[in-house]
C-alpha cells in the first residue's frame, strides 16, 4: 500500500511538473517589435531595463518627471538603434499620465508589456515622518502604477494579449524600519498585482509581481531623507552598495525581463530578499521581532518629531558615505544617469 502511495505521489509531482514546463513554454514571448513602456526608464533600473530591451529589438517608450534626465536616456538607446518615445511626465497626475499613454499609442503603436517601474523611497524613522510622506508614497509607489495599468488594461483585455510587470519590493513582503512610508505602498502594490493576476489572466494578460532586495542603481541619491539626515542616508546608502547584500542592476533587470517573457505570477530577487522572505513566511513573529533588535542599531529619531525637514540624499553626501564603503554605488550613479 505504501508503495502505491508513493508511485502516485511521484506520478502526481511529475504530471505537475510537466504540466508547468508546458504552460511555461507556451506563454514565452519575444520582445522584438513589441512596444514596451517602462516608467521612470530615464534613469537607474528602468534605464538599465530599456536597455536590455533595446538590444532584443522592442519599441520603448520611457516617461520621468525631469527633462534633462530623459534626454540623455533617449539620446542613449536611440544609439542602440531602438526605436524611443520619451515623455515628461509627473504620474501622480492621471490627467497627464492617460496624455502619455495615449501619445505612446499614437507614436508606437498599442502597449504590448508595461513595466511599472517608477517610484519612490523615503529613509527615516516614524517619529519623524510625516502623513504628507504616506500619501505622497501611495501616489507614486502605487496609485501611479493602478492608473498606467487601467490605461493599458482594457486594450491588452480586447486583444487577448498583454504583459504588466509591477516592480515592488522586499519591502512589499517584509515590513523594514525606518522605510515604513515605502513598505506600505509597496504592500499595497504586491496585493493589488497578485490579485489582479487572478482576475486577468483568463484575458491573455499575465501581471508578474516582482520583490527585490537592495539594487546597485545609483539611486540613493534621489532618495528623501528625515530625521538625523546625514546619518540616516549613511546607513542606507552603505547598505545598498555592499555586495552579498544588494544586486548588481544588470542582474535584477535581466531577472525582471525573464519573468515576463514567461508571465511569471511573481520572482522575489537576490538571496537575502529570499531568504528573509522565507523567514517571514514561516515565522513572522520570529521576523519581526528580528527587525526590531535591527531597529536599535539605526539612528534615532531627531527631537525635531515632524517637523524634521525632508532633504535628498545628494544634498547629503559626507567622507562615509563617498568613501571605498559606496565604491560600487558611485560607480552605478555615472553609468546609470543618476547624476
Amino acid at each position: 500500500m505504501a508503495r502505491n502511495i508513493g508511485l502516485w505521489a511521484l506520478l502526481g509531482v511529475g504530471a505537475v511538473v510537466a504540466l508547468r514546463s508546458t504552460q511555461r513554454r507556451n506563454r514565452r514571448i519575444s520582445f522584438q517589435d513589441k512596444t514596451v513602456v517602462i516608467t521612470g526608464g530615464s534613469r537607474g533600473l528602468g534605464l538599465v531595463m530599456a536597455r536590455q530591451l533595446a538590444q532584443e529589438g522592442a519599441r520603448i517608450a520611457i516617461c520621468a518627471r525631469t527633462q534633462a534626465q530623459l534626454d540623455i536616456a533617449e539620446a542613449e538607446l536611440r544609439a542602440m538603434g531602438a526605436a524611443v518615445y520619451a515623455h515628461r511626465c509627473d504620474l501622480t497626475d492621471t490627467d497627464a499620465l492617460r496624455d502619455f499613454f495615449v501619445a505612446v499609442r499614437e507614436t508606437l503603436g498599442p502597449v504590448d508589456v508595461l513595466i511599472n517601474n517608477a517610484g519612490i523611497i523615503l529613509a527615516g524613522p516614524y517619529a519623524n515622518t510625516t502623513d504628507a510622506d504616506f500619501h505622497d508614497a501611495m501616489n507614486s509607489n502605487f496609485w501611479a502604477a493602478y492608473h498606467a495599468t487601467n490605461a493599458v488594461l482594457p486594450d491588452m483585455q480586447a486583444r487577448r494579449f498583454g504583459r504588466i510587470v509591477n516592480v515592488a519590493s522586499f519591502g512589499g513582503k517584509v515590513s523594514v524600519p525606518h522605510l515604513l512610508p515605502y513598505s506600505t505602498s509597496k504592500f499595497a502594490l504586491v496585493g493589488y498585482s497578485e490579485g489582479l493576476r487572478a482576475e486577468v489572466a483568463r484575458d491573455g494578460v499575465f501581471v508578474t509581481t516582482i520583490c527585490p532586495g537592495l539594487i546597485r542603481t545609483g539611486s540613493p541619491r534621489q532618495a528623501l531623507v528625515r530625521g538625523q539626515h546625514e546619518k540616516e542616508y549613511a546607513w542606507f546608502k552603505i547598505g545598498d552598495s555592499l555586495p552579498g547584500l544588494s544586486a548588481n542592476a544588470e542582474y535584477v533587470a535581466g531577472q525582471i525581463i525573464e519573468a515576463a517573457r514567461y508571465g511569471e505570477s511573481e520572482r522575489i530577487i537576490s538571496l537575502p530578499a529570499k531568504f528573509a522572505g522565507a523567514i517571514h513566511g514561516l515565522f513572522p513573529g520570529l521576523m519581526t521581532d528580528v527587525l526590531s533588535l535591527v531597529n536599535t542599531l539605526l539612528p534615532n529619531p531627531d527631537p525635531s518629531g515632524h517637523d524634521s525637514p525632508l532633504k535628498k540624499g545628494k544634498d547629503l553626501e559626507t567622507s562615509l558615505t563617498q568613501s571605498f564603503l559606496t565604491t560600487l554605488t558611485e560607480q552605478a550613479v555615472v553609468a546609470n544617469n543618476e547624476g
